[in-house]
């Protein structure tokens, strides 16, 4: 799993829920980083449910809870997808559904920008769909960026790229490829104040990129060497720059 650097590491708890776990940064406030496990011959589908819960094994101001989210436009962004580590005897996937909907596990998403197939479910379902059709087991890493310019919105500061890292096993070796989508032009309440100029990412609304799994560590802080190694992504597409994806036809796996 992607971790911080040793001078990051004061300020994160590792928090593990069954079949995944995150890396919540206590002063942010959201994830630094998530990371599941996906079976896909073992997927049960459940009801999703809408129980959010705070995670009582830590303070509630480290969180961001009920009240970051309340009369907004803002949704309660799963990082770790619902279905994702729902497998296995129907009563652990039961528990494994019931601990996605902890805030730990959720960031503030504009509502077009989660309810979009073209953005992060579409994306979601693509992984989740091509582990269940060829029977992978999979890890996914997923997290906001958590950047200095993004807006402040009661008590936290509202993150407008989000990232997520697939791998998988590719004929006895490790494989990975990486993704980031925005939110940027989304972010749009009176309560929330817009970034400063040069602040705002440059990617524009509703696209998703396919890039390189050592941009992802660059623009994040986090440590992830082995997953870096064995990106599947050729060198000339990552010559090319952020490969931006129309449909999930123009994945490299």
């Amino acid at each position: 799993m992607p971790h911080v650097s040793e001078t990051d590491a004061a300020a994160t708890v590792e928090l593990d829920y069954l079949h995944f776990s995150v890396l919540l940064d206590t002063g942010r406030r959201l994830a630094r980083v998530t990371g599941v496990n996906v079976d896909g011959p073992s997927l049960i589908d459940l009801p999703r449910g809408d129980d959010w819960r705070l995670d009582e094994r830590i303070p509630a101001d480290w969180q961001a809870g009920p009240e970051i989210y309340a009369r907004n436009d803002f949704d309660r962004g799963h990082l770790v997808r619902r279905r994702d580590p729902v497998w296995g005897a129907p009563e652990v996937a039961a528990r494994a559904n019931a601990e996605t909907f902890r805030y730990p596990n959720a960031a503030p998403q504009a509502s077009g920008f989660n309810q979009s197939k073209e953005l992060w479910l579409g994306l979601e379902d693509h992984v989740l769909e091509h582990a269940e059709a060829h029977r992978l087991r999979l890890s996914v890493f997923t997290a906001p960026v958590l950047a200095a310019g993004d807006p402040p919105y009661r008590g936290i500061r509202v993150p407008v790229r989000f990232w997520k890292v697939v791998a998988w096993n590719s004929g006895g070796a490790l494989a990975t490829t990486a993704f980031v989508v925005d939110q940027a032009p989304l972010v749009d309440t009176s309560e929330v104040a817009a970034p400063r100029p040069g602040q705002a990412p440059p990617l524009g609304p509703f696209r998703t990129f396919q890039v390189a799994v050592s941009d992802v560590s660059g623009i994040t802080g986090l440590v992830m060497p082995e997953l870096v190694s064995a990106d599947v992504l050729p060198r000339t597409v990552v010559a090319a720059g952020w490969r931006r994806l129309e449909s999930s036809d123009d994945i490299v796996l």
